[in-house]
């Protein structure tokens, strides 16, 4: 099994010095042997945009990055997790631009998804259009192809339009043949697990959502996890979805994300209330990867749809706007709250989000570290970074806030810090006290408090949180001394 119950780091190739070889670099110098679970480098690959999410092609590095070879020098070290963007690819990828001048003589025409292959006359109704999870404001785009033939592409994501990241045909046996070359490629190259990026997206079906669609999801999602199986990889897919949802994914024996925990814990140190994630610690299925950060947005809805109130939900809106926090925004009318909430994911770094309050943070992070499941630490995160609002700025981007590339003479001196020191020998603690592969209880506690509690054998740790003064104590069982100790 790939999946180890270890801690994660979550990456871009150039944000830890610059490239691959320097990442390698920093991992080795500042954080050896920490991340047992392994390294999620975000899309290393040539693209065309959105920070690598919009792919040219899976069988080389950008070269700026460097190439295959340091990702299996990385691969030597600790294993290897990558993205592979199904839903979409770029327009300048050789395929695309081959339909773009050949148009329905092109080998590669049959891989994307134009409208007709959805509605046969090409005209959507308005009551499946109104029905559609929207990322933009229209799911397609106009291109010129062939000797001047118009086709109408689906295109879920991209902020330009025409959009640069065209929607693939899924049951294609051409995107399929691609999707094959790719994972034997990341096989090859000595990758451990693939990262199934916007996979929620794939189905689209009339009168539908065009998000989740069953059953046709899981037949696709079967074909591929059996792809990758005989590849010696492991799928995580990413789909931001309601828990029920979610549920349904881990009933397939999928592993997935909990993209309810970071707002809970977010929500928990600033209203110093822990009653309702305790509700939901007792609740939520084990079998999950947890962070608390990433290069999108901490997630609201849909996937916190159900855990919150209207009232709190703005309250905690308006407080991380104070700290800097931009927002992405559901498109879709029918998907929104009826009083009008609309709010998909908040955009800035946790650190910020908490008031740049060490204790606060370290808070955070041991009940993240504490909570079943495979952590994941966004790299922003493990520097305890701050709201990069240059950066945000220069690009457009709003996401950018959170995505700052650290040079090697900043990390080495954001390591010296307290919080990221504190930080560092808790991630080496989860990864190597046994107790964690044990079993876990939430033990009972008042409203102001929260404690966790994992037991193997002879040895226990428990972790306890007064929420009044964000104060964490950790206790072990030490088995050199035989006694109840706290971790320093």
């Amino acid at each position: 099994m790939s999946v180890k119950n270890k801690v994660q780091l979550i990456t871009y190739a150039d944000s830890l010095g610059g490239d691959l070889k320097k990442l390698k670099l920093v991992l080795n110098t500042h954080f050896k042997g920490l991340f047992q679970g392994g390294v999620h480098i975000l899309p290393p690959f040539p693209s065309s945009g959105d920070r690598g999410f919009s792919p040219v092609t899976y069988l080389k590095i950008e070269p700026s990055f460097g190439g295959w070879e340091d990702i299996q020098a990385l691969a030597a070290d600790q294993d290897i997790l990558l993205d592979l963007i199904v839903n979409h690819m770029s327009s300048d990828s050789m395929f695309f631009q081959d339909f773009l001048q050949k148009g329905s003589k092109s080998e590669y025409a049959d891989m994307f998804l134009t409208v007709k292959k959805i509605w046969p006359d090409g005209n959507p109704p308005k009551e499946d259009l109104d029905k559609i999870f929207l990322r933009r404001t229209v799911p397609f785009s106009d291109f010129s192809v062939g000797n001047g033939e118009k086709q109408t592409l689906w295109t879920t994501f991209g902020n330009r339009n025409p959009s640069d990241q065209v929607d693939l045909d899924v049951n294609s046996p051409v995107t399929r043949a691609l999707y094959t070359k790719i994972i034997e490629h990341f096989h090859a190259n000595h990758v451990r697990i693939v990262r199934l990026d916007a996979v929620g997206y794939v189905i689209k079906k009339p009168g539908t959502s065009c998000f989740f669609v069953e059953p046709e999801i899981f037949q696709f999602m079967d074909w591929l996890r059996d792809l990758a199986a005989k590849n010696e990889i492991e799928l995580l897919p990413e789909v931001h979805a309601e828990l029920d949802t979610q549920r349904e994914l881990i009933n397939h024996g999928y592993w997935i994300y909990d993209f309810i925990l970071p707002y809970l814990i977010l929500e928990t140190l600033i209203k110093k209330s822990s009653t309702k994630l305790k509700d939901y610690l007792k609740v939520r299925p084990s079998h999950q990867f947890t962070m608390l950060d990433c290069h999108d947005g901490i997630p609201v809805k849909p996937d916190l749809n159900g855990y919150y109130n209207s009232v709190e939900v703005n309250e905690l809106i308006d407080l991380c706007a104070q700290r800097g926090a931009c927002f992405s925004r559901v498109i879709s009318g029918k998907h929104k709250d009826p009083n009008g909430f609309d709010v998909h994911q908040i955009c800035g770094t946790y650190y910020s989000m908490l008031g740049s309050d060490d204790d606060a943070y370290f808070a955070a992070r041991a009940i993240q570290l504490f909570t079943p499941g495979i952590p994941q630490i966004y790299y922003v995160g493990l520097l305890a970074g701050e709201n990069d609002v240059v950066a945000a700025e220069q690009s457009g981007e709003m996401r950018e806030i959170n995505r700052h590339s650290y040079t090697l003479e900043e990390i080495d001196r954001e390591v010296e810090r307290p919080i990221v020191k504190r930080l560092l020998r808790l991630i080496e603690f989860r990864n190597n006290y046994a107790a964690f592969d044990g079993k876990c209880e939430f033990d009972n506690c008042g409203d102001k408090e929260l404690s966790i509690t994992w037991e193997k054998d002879r040895l226990q740790t428990r972790l306890h949180i007064d929420l009044t003064q964000n104060k964490v104590e950790i206790s072990f069982f030490d088995e050199k001394s035989g006694k109840q100790v706290s971790l320093d």
